[in-house]
């Protein structure tokens, strides 16, 4: 078991650092060594797992599901291991966070008095912004991400789910109508994040997967202004659940198309440097989110008074 193990963290880090002689100088072994242990790997196996030249490796499609598994597991145990020796330390020290502007400001501030209450000697400083920040290149201790994770010489954890919703505001669909099918949506103006159009993906009803091209006259890479010019009446917008919970409760947003599913697969994620031993501060604050926002974030259960308003169906909002 130990050895698979190994050979497991061999590769991972290989794929991590792009090359084998890379890996070898972050393993402290030779490229020949690293060489062997993943054809021992692949031999027990029986796949292959890599395809490289002289110049760059690449993943098989074998390779990148078994690399996809590795990572889980690796992080795991990362996990477990650090959250064993975090016991044994009372957490201190500056914590450096970057957070997505607007989740940061509603979800994450909020929770810093707690914090400090169960860990005074953790000093923290917040980076509120939403560019895409290098986190070991600016020295970040981890940043909290919302989308797709592409970097992976970083571990992540995730901390919750990302729900989106579609939704527009009583003004636009009195209007305009509202968008009963996925199609529909290419008559409607859609406020999105770039160049004027983008491709949503969706599950409809029975869990099928689909797509649309959508495109409209106002885009913004900020999503405190697309939920502005949402409710400002300019279009219908897909946001996430935490940034539009307060308007959907209220009524002042409406969502629609119920039954379609447009989260995709994106989460809200932890990203931190690879270590062997997490700091007890990093681990602590990681922790502490996961277990504030829990299983269910609180964000995406709205109050009951308002619930029909999240549940409404195109046709009766059409109706309205």
């Amino acid at each position: 078991m130990a050895d698979s193990l190994y050979e497991m963290s061999v590769f991972s880090r290989v794929v991590a650092a792009g090359s084998l002689s890379a890996a070898a100088r972050d393993l402290g072994i030779s490229t020949a060594g690293v060489s062997r242990r993943l054809a021992a790997l692949e031999a027990r196996l029986g796949v292959r797992l890599l395809n490289r030249t002289t110049r760059r490796i690449w993943l098989t499609d074998e390779g990148a599901s078994y690399h996809e598994a590795c990572t889980r597991i690796l992080a795991e145990i990362e996990e477990a291991d650090a959250a064993a020796s975090a016991r044994l330390v009372e957490p201190e020290g500056a914590l450096k966070v970057a957070l997505p502007a607007s989740f940061g400001h509603l979800y994450i501030a909020p929770l810093v008095p707690r914090f400090a209450a169960r860990y005074p000697r953790v000093r923290l400083a917040l980076s509120l912004s939403d560019r895409a920040v290098n986190v070991i290149e600016e020295g970040f201790d981890l940043a909290i991400r919302i989308g797709e994770m592409e970097d992976s010489s970083l571990a992540a954890r995730k901390l919750a789910p990302n729900r989106r919703v579609l939704c527009a505001s009583p003004a636009y669909l009195a209007r305009h109508g509202a968008p009963r099918r996925p199609e529909d949506l290419q008559q409607h103006n859609c406020l999105i994040t770039q160049d004027f159009q983008m491709t949503w993906e969706y599950r409809d009803p029975v869990g099928k997967r689909g797509s649309v091209r959508v495109s409209g006259k106002y885009c913004c890479d900020n999503w405190e202004v697309l939920r502005e010019w949402t409710l400002a009446g300019l279009g219908v917008a897909l946001k996430s659940t935490w940034d539009v919970r307060r308007q959907l409760d209220e009524g002042s947003l409406v969502a629609l198309m119920h039954g379609y599913d447009f989260s995709s697969e994106v989460a809200i994620h932890a990203m931190y440097p690879h270590r062997r031993y997490l700091p007890a501060k990093t681990r602590v604050f990681i922790d502490f989110l996961a277990e504030s926002f829990g299983p269910e974030p609180y964000w995406d259960k709205p109050s009951s008074p308002h619930r029909s308003k999240l549940d409404m169906t195109a046709q009766e909002e059409a109706a309205r």
